[in-house]
C-alpha cells in the first residue's frame, strides 16, 4: 500500500509541474472583403505549443487550399521563454457571400472563429485597364468622411510581366494624417481572362479639417525584365530591363463637417469602441490605508491615440486619495484599420472606514458605421473601506486555524498525539524530495538571472512617438482641448507627468509660458485669446533645445501623524 501512495504521490508532482493548458490559436486574413478568383492569405499564430499537428481539411468547403508554409519563434525575455509559430495558407474562395473559417483542430486545441466577406463583383476600375501589362489603381472608402475620421485608401499595383523591382510615392497630405497599415499582400486575379498578379498596401488618412480634400495621383516607378537574353549567359550577366511608370488618378474626399446635433463635450469618432474596467479587488472592500487599484481600458478602432479622451478626473473625493498612474497608449496599425487603445489605472487608498461613490463615467462618441452618436459608460461604484482588522467576527474556522499554531492549543495537541513516532522512510523521502527542489529553484534563479542580463544588453532602445504633428493639427484647427490631449500624452512620454502645471515645469521658456497660458484658457472655459500659432512655434522650438530634469513629485503620507 504505501508503495502504490510513493507512485501516487510522483504522479502529482508530475501533473502540478506540467500543467494543462489549452494553447490560444489566433487567425487572421491579409485583407478582407476580398473578391471572388482573387487569393487571399490565412495566418494561423500561437504563442504557445498547440496539442497537434492542424487538421486544415474544414477549409476545403468553401476555400481552396493553393500554398501552406509553417514559421516558429523562440525568444527569451526578462528570464522567461517565449514561443510563437505561424501556419500561413494562402487560399481562393469557391463562392461568393460572406464565408466563415471554421476553427480548426490543432490535436485538442481550437482555433478562433472569423468572418471573410466574398464579393462576386469583378474589378470595374481594373477591367478598363486591362490588355495593359502594368498599371495602378487607388480606392477611398469611405468618399464622405467626416472630420478626423477613418479614411481607409487601397492602392492596388497590377502587372502581368516580371517586375525586378519597383518604387511608389507616399501619400503627401498637409490636412490630414496617414499612417501606413500592416504589410503589403500580394495575390493573383484574373481580369478579362487574363491573370494579373497584384500587390496591395493600405493607408489610414485622417481629414484634419472639413471641405474637400484631394489625395494627389501616385507615381510607380518600376525595372520590367525585357524579353532579350544577354549575349553571353553567366553570373556576371544582368538581364536587360527597361524603366516603366505608372501613375493612379487622383481622388477628391468631401469632408463632413462635425454634425450640430453632436452633444458630446470632445468630438471623438470610430467604427467601434469600447470602454471596460477591472479592479484590484472585485469585492471593492479595501483596508483603510490600504490601495485598491482601479484600471480602465478604452478601445476605438478606426481614431489614432490622440484622439482618445482622459477617461478619470483628477477631482478628489472626501475621505479617500486618489493616485493615478501615467496612462498606457498604444496603437495597432492592422490591415482593416487603425486601432487605437488608452488605459489608465488609479489607486484609491481611503483614510478612514465608510462608504465610497465613484460617480459614473460616460463617454460620447461617433459611430461611423451607423452614422448616429452612441455612449459609452460605465455605472457608479461604490467601494467599502473597513478598519484594519476587518471590523468584523472572524469565522470559527479561521479562530480554530489560528489556535492549532498555538503551542499551547488543545487543537494543536491533539494534532501531536495523532502523529505516529514511527513514521518509517516518509521522512526520509520528504527531505530528499525537497532538498532537490530547492536545489532546482536554486539552478532556474542563477541561470534567469545571467539570461535578463545578457538580455538586458542587447535590448535595443524603443523609439519615442513624435507628438509635434498630431499637436500642430491641433493648433491649426484651434482647438485647445486636442492640443492638451496631446501636450499630457507627451508629458507623461517625456517625463512621466500628468498635468498641465507640471509638464509646464519641466518645461524651458517660452513653451513653459505657452502651456501656462493654455491651462489658464481651458480653466476660464474661454479658448478666444489662446494663441494657437505661439504654442505650435514653442513646441517646435523646444525640440531643439536641451531637456529640464522635471520637478521633485512627493506623494502624501499615507497616514497622518
Amino acid at each position: 500500500m504505501k508503495k502504490w501512495r510513493f507512485f501516487w504521490l510522483a504522479g502529482a508532482f508530475v501533473l502540478i509541474g506540467n500543467g494543462v493548458f489549452a494553447a490560444e490559436i489566433r487567425v487572421n486574413v491579409d485583407r478582407n472583403p476580398v473578391s471572388l478568383n482573387e487569393s487571399f492569405r490565412i495566418v494561423f499564430k500561437a504563442v504557445a505549443q498547440v496539442d497537434g499537428s492542424p487538421d486544415f481539411s474544414p477549409l476545403e468547403r468553401d476555400f481552396d487550399i493553393l500554398n501552406q508554409q509553417r514559421s516558429s519563434n523562440m525568444s527569451w525575455i526578462n528570464g522567461k521563454s517565449s514561443r510563437e509559430e505561424q501556419w500561413i495558407l494562402d487560399v481562393m474562395a469557391k463562392r461568393a457571400g460572406d464565408l466563415t473559417i471554421p476553427p480548426i483542430a490543432f490535436g485538442a486545441d481550437l482555433s478562433q472563429t472569423v468572418s471573410v466577406s466574398v464579393t462576386d463583383s469583378p474589378q470595374a476600375q481594373a477591367a478598363d485597364n486591362a490588355g495593359e501589362d502594368l498599371f495602378l489603381q487607388v480606392q477611398a472608402t469611405p468618399q464622405a468622411p467626416y472630420v478626423q475620421s477613418q479614411v481607409l485608401v487601397s492602392v492596388k499595383f497590377f502587372r502581368r510581366v516580371q517586375v525586378a523591382q519597383a518604387s511608389l510615392t507616399e501619400p503627401d497630405l498637409n490636412d490630414a494624417l496617414v499612417e501606413k497599415l500592416g504589410d503589403d499582400s500580394t495575390y493573383s486575379t484574373p481580369i478579362n481572362g487574363v491573370d494579373y498578379t497584384v500587390t496591395e498596401r493600405q493607408y489610414a488618412i485622417f481629414p484634419q479639417q472639413s471641405g474637400k480634400l484631394t489625395i494627389p495621383a501616385l507615381v510607380l516607378n518600376a525595372e520590367v525584365l525585357g524579353g532579350r537574353q544577354p549575349r553571353f549567359n553567366g553570373f556576371f550577366n544582368r538581364a536587360p530591363t527597361e524603366t516603366r511608370r505608372v501613375s493612379s488618378d487622383a481622388i477628391v474626399l468631401d469632408v463632413q463637417p462635425v454634425p450640430q446635433t453632436y452633444q458630446g463635450s470632445a468630438w471623438l469618432t470610430a467604427d467601434s469602441l469600447t470602454l471596460s474596467q477591472v479592479w484590484s479587488d472585485q469585492s471593492l472592500s479595501v483596508n483603510v490605508g490600504e490601495p485598491l487599484t482601479r484600471t480602465i481600458t478604452l478601445s476605438a478602432h478606426g481614431t489614432t491615440v490622440g484622439q482618445l479622451p482622459e477617461l478619470v478626473e483628477s477631482n478628489g473625493i472626501d475621505g479617500i486619495k486618489t493616485y493615478p498612474d501615467q496612462p498606457l497608449l498604444k496603437e495597432d496599425k492592422l490591415s482593416g484599420g487603425l486601432t487605437a487603445v488608452r488605459q489608465e489605472k488609479i489607486a484609491y487608498i481611503p483614510g478612514k472606514p465608510g462608504s465610497y461613490t465613484l460617480p459614473p463615467l460616460q463617454l460620447v462618441w461617433f459611430n461611423t458605421r451607423t452614422q448616429k452618436a452612441e455612449t459609452a459608460s460605465l455605472p457608479a461604484v461604490t467601494i467599502q473601506a473597513v478598519a484594519a482588522d476587518g471590523g468584523q467576527t472572524r469565522p470559527a474556522e479561521v479562530l480554530a486555524q489560528d489556535a492549532s499554531t498555538r503551542p499551547d492549543s488543545p487543537i494543536a495537541a491533539a494534532n501531536t498525539a495523532a502523529i505516529p513516532n514511527d513514521a518509517g522512510y516518509w521522512p526520509w523521502l520528504s527531505g530528499f524530495l525537497g532538498l532537490g527542489w530547492l536545489l532546482t529553484l536554486v539552478w532556474i534563479v542563477v541561470k534567469s538571472r545571467q539570461a535578463k542580463a545578457v538580455v538586458e544588453s542587447a535590448r535595443p532602445v524603443a523609439p519615442l512617438f513624435d507628438f509635434s504633428k498630431p499637436l500642430r493639427d491641433a493648433c491649426r484647427r484651434h482647438d485647445p482641448q486636442a492640443a492638451k490631449n496631446v501636450l499630457l500624452a507627451w508629458g507623461a512620454q517625456q517625463y512621466g507627468v500628468d498635468n498641465l502645471a507640471a509638464l509646464a515645469g519641466c518645461c524651458a521658456q517660452p513653451l513653459q509660458l505657452e502651456i501656462k497660458q493654455l491651462n489658464r484658457c481651458l480653466y476660464a472655459g474661454d479658448s478666444g485669446d489662446w494663441d494657437a500659432h505661439a504654442l505650435e512655434r514653442a513646441f517646435a522650438q523646444h525640440g531643439k533645445q536641451p531637456d529640464r530634469a522635471p520637478p521633485p513629485q512627493t506623494l502624501e503620507p499615507l497616514y497622518r501623524l
